[in-house]
């Protein structure tokens, strides 16, 4: 995808990216490097962050954002090294694809915390430096990538739909309660995405198993085609917002129609 023009202005532009250790975080810092902007990463394993900064020219600041000590650290860190003019909540993940009746309470306490505590608790804390940078750059942008899992249920999903269900109404709630201010919220919510860890987190460390997920699907996404999509909304003139961009391989016709094999006409 190709971004839209971009001013001399957008290049000093800094964006906050979390869940930046690996996945659609990690690439999502390359690519807006890549665009010229400033990038500050952040999750908890830090010698990861160290090597992408090393790669990237990235910034980086190690934190759980499910803690409201490490947010807090975050947000006076972010304040004391500059301007930030987008957030890009990328953070979460699933664990079990239990039954509701066998789910782990452990499990589902752990989905609500990554994906919808730590985006309140991220948004409520860069907020007033989002608003302070608009002074130079015009507009301020949070972003947050959910999943099609916020939007269909599906069996042995129920934890993580509900976890995705609550970030994604969390940021439909922002937008309404940010209206009149040139602030941006924007929802990506990806289908199947073939990345190292989202799967094999999910399963326990099964590497077997989470790699059947996939088999058989011709170019599932992958995180850089994620990555692509935000810095276009990101880099899209200041007036345009992306409200939701639904994402999925062309194999994923819905969250439970999914080709094997090669896509070919019929006939």
């Amino acid at each position: 995808m190709t971004s839209p023009q971009e001013s001399p202005q957008d290049h000093r532009r800094r964006a906050v990216v979390t869940g930046a250790s690996s996945g659609i975080g990690a690439a999502t810092v390359r690519t807006l490097r890549a665009s010229g902007w400033d990038v500050v990463g952040v999750a908890r394993r830090a010698e990861r962050l160290v090597a992408l900064d090393r790669e990237t020219g990235s910034a980086s600041f190690a934190a759980d954002l499910s803690n409201e000590a490490d947010v807090a650290a975050l947000a006076e860190h972010v304040a004391r090294t500059g301007a930030v003019h987008a957030l890009v909540h990328v953070a979460g993940g699933a664990r079990g694809t239990d039954r509701v009746e066998d789910g782990d309470p452990a499990d589902w306490r752990w989905m609500f915390e990554a994906n919808v505590l730590s985006a309140q608790l991220v948004t409520a804390a860069l907020l007033p430096l989002l608003r302070s940078g608009i002074e130079d750059g015009g507009h301020a942008d949070t972003l947050y990538v959910t999943s099609t899992a916020a939007q269909t249920a599906y069996p042995g999903g129920a934890g993580y739909n509900a976890a995705k269900a609550g970030e994604a109404m969390l940021v439909h709630a922002l937008r309404l309660e940010l209206n009149g201010e040139p602030i941006r919220v924007t929802e990506v919510a990806p289908g199947m995405v073939h990345t190292e860890e989202f799967t094999l987190n999910r399963l326990g460390g099964d590497s077997v198993t989470a790699e059947k997920v996939y088999e058989g699907v011709e170019h599932p996404l992958i995180a850089d085609d994620v990555a692509d999509v935000i810095a276009y909304a990101l880099n899209a003139p200041g007036h345009v917002n992306l409200d939701l961009v639904t994402m999925r391989p062309v194999a994923q016709s819905a969250q439970h129609l999914l080709a094997r094999g090669r896509l070919r006409p019929r006939g």
